[in-house]
């Protein structure tokens, strides 16, 4: 029986010869995904975008979900093999509403690349009460994958991609207080916990899926520069973590060790496609290998993107995964079942 990554068990990096350099189309030379067929959440635009691009390229369908249409459309349009559907991962009824609609088609899915994510945001809650970081980024591809679970199955060697962040290491999960009733709202709070719950479900959801030939992955794309992710940044957090100037403006020498989107979207197109995960999955990656363990030997700095990296051992807990699992399920009130 395939070992699982519970306590990053199989945490350990491959070699798999690609670096924080390495780009999308670095990783998906001499791959074929012709009559394959991928789902993607805010495919349109930033590394989502560049992963879309990507897997079209190397031949497969790509279904991307978007809230806004119009400029999915237009960031899209010169782009073949490609359908457009509309989601609101922060609303239930919106999942829904998707997930029967493809669900009635029948199709097999081989890549659920859960991409969509949102930061830096004030304290907002959707139509269930629940804090909108932690509906959009977390509960949002718990729901879908839920729901598109059959279709998983179907194709018979699937992939399921949590784009995660180094960002989980800003909070582990709350169990006590997920949506802040009780404690002070934090963004970056926010966030940290939304992205490890993404870590602690892609590790739970492979060890329950791989009977059926369905990996999960969650990955940190790295730190980027030029995506839509700081849409609503404040500007003052930005100046405490060393980045940014007095004025506002990022610093010049911050900006030039930042990833390229192309490079952003590197480890997503590795998760989906590198047959050195074949049997292996659970595992958190980053720089398009799977990552090391942070066990305190790593001396971070947000001025120094290269050393934003690593991953929390509480985001690869075995009894948090499946408590996560079950709020997961009270909180939807979706009942996942994967057999």
């Amino acid at each position: 029986m395939e070992q699982n990554n519970y306590q990053g068990a199989l945490q350990k990096p491959t070699g798999s010869g690609f670096n924080a350099a390495s780009t999308a189309q670095d990783v998906i030379k001499g791959i074929d995904l012709t009559g394959k067929t991928a789902i993607i959440t805010g495919g349109h635009t930033g590394i989502g975008l560049e992963t879309t691009k990507t897997l079209v390229a190397a031949g497969a369908t790509v279904i991307v979900l978007v809230r806004d249409v119009e400029k999915a459309k237009k960031n899209l349009q010169s782009i073949t093999n490609i359908e457009l559907e509309t989601i609101d991962l922060m609303e239930p009824e919106s999942i829904e509403a998707f997930a029967q609609k493809f669900l009635a088609t029948g199709r097999p899915i081989h890549l659920l690349i859960n991409n969509a994510g949102i930061m830096w945001v004030p304290l907002r809650r959707n139509s269930l009460g629940i804090e909108s970081q932690l509906a959009t980024n977390y509960l949002g591809q718990f729901h879908l994958t839920a729901r598109l679970w059959p279709l998983l199955k179907k194709a018979n060697g699937a992939r399921v991609l949590n784009v995660s962040s180094f960002g989980h290491q800003m909070a582990p999960f709350d169990f006590e207080d997920p949506n802040f009733e009780r404690r002070e709202y934090q963004t970056l709070s926010g966030y940290g916990q939304s992205k490890t719950a993404c870590n602690l479900f892609a590790l739970e959801l492979d060890n329950r899926g791989k009977a059926f030939n369905i990996r999960a992955y969650a990955l940190h794309p790295g730190s980027v520069y030029g995506t839509d992710l700081g849409r609503e940044e404040p500007i003052e957090l930005f100046k405490q973590l060393g980045t940014h100037d007095a004025e506002g403006n990022i610093k010049p020498e911050v900006a030039a060790r930042l990833k390229t989107i192309p490079q952003g979207a590197a480890t997503t197109v590795w998760c989906a496609t590198s047959a050195a995960l074949n049997h292996i999955g659970g595992v958190y990656c980053e720089d398009s290998d799977i990552a090391e363990l942070d066990t305190g030997q790593i001396e971070h700095r947000y001025d120094e993107p290269s050393t934003i990296y690593g991953v929390q051992l509480y985001s690869l807990d075995e009894n948090h995964a499946k408590q996560l699992w079950t709020l997961s399920e009270k909180l939807t009130g979706i009942s996942f079942k994967t057999n």
